[in-house]
């Protein structure tokens, strides 16, 4: 049971369907629109973000859901679902799949990273979990302490990745990720065509995550008005 969704989402497309509070799409009605328009343009899954979001989802489209939640906290970098509260939060809609933040960087709460995933598979043992990663070694270790895949969601977006994205060197990252976990590697981060998506599963890739380039017109405008005002 605990792999169907991995089974479904083999080698298809996964749509972030996210806004957050100062952007102007902010709503989990027009999440859950843009989810349906994801679903009957083909896709396979959604990622969202916020408990709203995810039920208002779930309520409209019939496509599993990796749930997170972003929060900060003080004295910590760590903000993809980062402790057992947003897990207990987000399980009040039961989604198929959480990811979280399995960086390196120091965790809010009590428990590290590896106790937090013994506690989640404790409390809920069906539960599929993605981790978010931005290196090589943190995609071994999540693998290590019992993720079910892992995502390149947060390479280029630390301290030590700052300024990489998943293209460089024909996702030469992407590449080594695959080579050096025995989990599903999920593409996702700066996949900003169909192309890209295509390759990624080429070169190994369980599954692609496409957001921005999809579901934030915002970024899309802006690369449609750098491209043509940019001569001056």
């Amino acid at each position: 049971m605990k792999n169907s969704m991995l089974s479904q989402i083999r080698g298809k497309l996964i749509v972030s369907c996210q806004a957050l509070d100062d952007e102007p799409l902010h709503s989990p009605f027009i999440m859950s629109r843009m989810a349906l328009a994801a679903a009957q343009g083909g896709a396979s899954a959604i990622r969202a973000n916020s408990l709203v979001d995810v039920q208002a989802i779930m309520e409209l489209v019939d496509l599993p859901v990796i749930a997170i939640v972003k929060r900060d906290y003080p004295g910590s970098d760590v903000y993809i679902t980062p402790t057992l509260k947003e897990v207990d939060e987000l399980m009040q809609a039961n989604p198929q799949m959480i990811a979280m933040d399995a960086t390196g960087h120091k965790r809010p709460g009590d428990l590290d990273l590896r106790g937090l995933v013994a506690a989640v598979r404790e409390r809920y043992p069906e539960l599929l979990l993605m981790a978010d990663i931005a290196t090589v070694e943190e995609a071994r270790f999540a693998a290590e302490i019992g993720f079910d895949c892992v995502g390149t969601t947060l390479h280029g977006y630390t301290a030590e990745t700052q300024g990489q994205i998943l293209a460089t060197n024909d996702c030469q990252f992407l590449r080594e990720v695959v080579a050096a976990v025995h989990v599903p590697v999920i593409a996702e981060g700066n996949v900003e065509t169909p192309e890209m998506a295509a390759h990624c599963l080429e070169l190994g890739a369980h599954a692609v995550v496409v957001g921005g380039a999809i579901t934030r017109p915002q970024q899309i405008t802006r690369r449609f008005a750098s491209a043509m005002y940019s001569e001056g």
